[in-house]
């Protein structure tokens, strides 16, 4: 009975194997078989490079956020940047938003991205991602907005980011 039960787990397994994977996965596998082939081509220097790349990714979203922001009459404050986010989430995130005193933060417990790597065994690639990304979003969006991102998957088992403007905490 154990032998059966055993292989009727494995077959789960292979059938799960067949089911279509989401874009989020085939894009974090993606990144990370680019970003290794590169930095085993060229060495450790290529992570700058390839974080260079993701930073002009991500202001390039930012500044496409913005620019939906404005198509709806809504300026680039902090207030307009998430419900004018171009990322759809689905099931495969799961995250809380808490918004206080002219702060945005959130903490991300399910991560597709994340996860994908870690299964992979490509956390040591995606971190040049998820270390880039989300502050260069934020500043294509508005070069005063800020992120800091304190907590990450592969150190702490959860992703936390706090956005805030600059210039509200100058005053």
């Amino acid at each position: 009975m154990d032998r059966r039960k055993k292989m009727c787990t494995q077959e789960e397994k292979e059938e799960k194997n067949l089911e279509p994977v989401s874009m989020y996965n085939i894009a974090a596998k993606l990144f990370a078989h680019v970003a290794k082939a590169v930095i085993d081509k060229y060495g450790e220097e290529a992570c700058e490079t390839i974080k260079d790349g993701v930073n002009a990714f991500g202001e390039e979203r930012g500044r496409e956020i913005a620019r939906r922001a404005a198509v709806m009459g809504e300026s680039n404050k902090i207030d307009n940047y998430l419900k004018n986010y171009d990322m759809a989430r689905s099931e495969l995130f799961e995250y809380e938003t808490i918004f206080k005193n002219q702060k945005i933060e959130q903490n991300f417990t399910k991560c597709v991205f994340a996860e994908q790597w870690q299964n992979d065994g490509m956390e040591e690639y995606g971190i040049l991602y998820c270390e880039a990304v989300d502050p260069a979003i934020a500043r294509g969006f508005n070069e005063n907005l800020e992120v800091i991102h304190d907590k990450h998957f592969f150190k702490d088992g959860s992703c936390h980011f706090c956005f805030y403007m600059k210039s509200d905490i100058d005053k």
